[in-house]
């Protein structure tokens, strides 16, 4: 396997967004990690025909194998059909767990590139959102996920269907009681699970946070073994390059005040902006980031700013792209 990800430019680059959905676009359902409830899918992706979607359900989606929905192979070819399937015009990701991470060495990462969608999906899929920002050159989308959204609220759809389908720029508040260290900074918005992108550190799927800012959540890891996982990622160099971090749901990881120093630890007497209290991740409501675009966070404006980035545009049905306006 060849991954192209150094070569493609992924966040380093200047990643493409792909085309943007409207009312009737169809979404398919991807399942990259573990088996999922049927009953949680089908509420899920009734919330999504009521926000004017259609949805696809591939065949073989509903396949259980030890846990994860099919064996590796499987579940890598079901998402590459996606993909290359021009009636989709993005790809929606079942559930997280585990198992994201198996199926990387095994997708045709070319063949993706060529038809670029929006990928969606959050915590195990991180890994999978990461690899694919990098080899295709794509901004991908940090949100929720398709099996929880029948018990979404309403700010997590607004924010789902907002970055979808809008070509303007996103605004995202931050709460004054949440900056941990002031300042402005820009780059291009990356992270994601904080545990995930610890376990692509020393594979070939491990991201470059260079010139980033860096967006951090979790669930269920207690103050220690967060510092030791920031710890890992400034070890590995991955922290140092960083021009701004900001902190979404940390739930059920002891109290956000210790999170915060922890993340200040680790990033040492480097003046650039932290906060915390981005409402996205393991919690509600959990807003759609897009991950991959140019961004700017402004700590004295209260202000996450997301542009929406150089549209991707398909070429004709036998795939590739160029770029839009």
């Amino acid at each position: 396997m060849s991954f192209p990800g150094k070569q493609a430019g992924g966040f380093g680059g200047r990643p493409l967004r792909p085309p943007r959905l409207a009312p009737g676009s169809r979404i398919g359902i991807a399942a990259p990690a573990s088996a999922f409830d049927r009953e949680e899918l089908r509420r899920g992706c009734q919330v999504l025909e009521a926000l004017g979607f259609r949805v696809h359900l591939p065949e073989g989606l509903f396949s259980v194998q030890g846990g994860f929905a099919g064996d590796d192979l499987h579940r890598a070819r079901l998402l590459e059909r996606l993909f290359a399937d021009p009636e989709i015009e993005a790809v929606l990701c079942a559930r997280g767990g585990w198992g994201s991470l198996r199926i990387l060495p095994l997708l045709d990462y070319g063949a993706i590139a060529r038809h670029p969608k929006a990928l969606i999906g959050f915590s195990d899929a991180t890994a999978l959102l990461a690899a694919v920002a990098a080899a295709a050159g794509l901004v991908v989308f940090h949100g929720p996920l398709a099996a929880g959204l029948g018990d979404a609220g309403r700010e997590t759809l607004a924010g789902l269907r907002r970055a979808l389908c809008s070509g303007k720029p996103l605004s995202f508040r931050l709460p004054r009681r949440g900056i941990l260290r002031p300042g402005r900074a820009a780059g291009r918005l990356a992270g994601g699970n904080l545990t995930t992108l610890c376990h692509l550190i020393g594979t070939p799927f491990a991201p470059s946070l260079a010139n980033c800012l860096l967006f951090l959540e979790d669930r269920g890891e207690a103050p220690y073994r967060i510092d030791r996982m920031l710890t890992q990622m400034r070890l590995a160099g991955l922290l140092s390059g960083v021009r701004g971090v900001v902190l979404g749901s940390f739930r059920d990881c002891g109290p956000m005040p210790e999170i915060g120093r922890i993340v200040l630890e680790a990033l040492g007497d480097r003046s650039l902006p932290v906060v915390s209290g981005l409402a996205a991740g393991h919690g509600e409501p959990n807003l759609t980031l897009p991950l991959g675009a140019r961004a700017v966070l402004d700590t004295a404006a209260l202000r996450l700013e997301v542009q929406p980035g150089t549209v991707a545009r398909r070429t004709g049905r036998g795939g590739g792209l160029r770029r839009g306006r």
